[in-house]
């Protein structure tokens, strides 16, 4: 693949495990506003994956075990290096965020480095432990990084991808994310924030607010 013809290009990174009833219409509600999707599937056992359509648009990786949302991101991350695209989003395949959203953070990538969906402005449908942790993660984020983090926990994310190379997590849980901001803080990027709606459906979040809280004190300490 000749990655100079990708530079301008839009690659979006949905990691699964288990989406069987939200990634068929995650997928092709994603496709009208980039160029690529690369699907990860993290272990799935719902038959999920076998949802995927075939498409020269779609990249679609998978391994027989869940390894963790941040191992499945690495995964993309270096992918959407390895190809050249010049913009990299990511988003979840529960239908947590809306694609028609995408224009918007790429748009605010003219001005940063990584552009993150705020739902914290209306909260009348986030869990309330969601919103505890969440806030609670975004202060130490914000203190430890000197950088204002309004919501840490979201992963539907803007990149560009000349800086992920720097910044790619360690961690392999959901934690990775809140890793990337903190190794962004260390590279002075410009994170950046604009505002997504907050969608709950009736399944229970695979994000634990506990693990999530032991996950990120391990990434503040490391």
């Amino acid at each position: 693949m000749n990655n100079s013809l990708n530079q301008n290009k839009i690659c979006a990174i949905i990691p699964f495990y288990n989406e069987i009833e939200h990634l068929p219409g995650i997928i092709n509600d994603t496709l009208p506003f980039v160029d690529k999707i690369i699907a990860i599937n993290d272990g799935s056992t719902d038959n999920s994956a076998a949802l995927i359509p075939e498409s020269q648009e779609i990249q679609f990786i998978s391994y027989p075990k869940n390894k963790g949302k941040g191992f499945a991101l690495n995964l993309g991350f270096l992918e959407s290096i390895k190809s050249g695209y010049g913009y990299t989003v990511t988003l979840d395949a529960d239908y947590q965020h809306k694609p028609e959203y995408i224009p918007s953070l790429l748009k605010e990538l003219d001005n940063s480095d990584i552009v993150i969906g705020n739902r914290l402005n209306k909260l009348n449908r986030m869990p309330i432990q969601r919103i505890l942790s969440n806030k609670l993660t975004s202060l130490l984020l914000s203190i430890k990084t000197k950088t204002k983090i309004i919501d840490s926990q979201c992963g539907f994310r803007a990149y560009k991808t000349s800086v992920l190379e720097s910044i790619l997590p360690t961690f392999d849980g959901f934690e990775a994310e809140s890793e990337i901001l903190l190794n962004a803080a260390n590279k002075n990027l410009k994170i950046s924030f604009v505002y997504v709606p907050t969608i709950y459906n009736n399944e229970k979040s695979k994000m634990k607010s506990f693990q999530a809280i032991k996950g990120f004190i391990k990434v503040i300490t490391k």
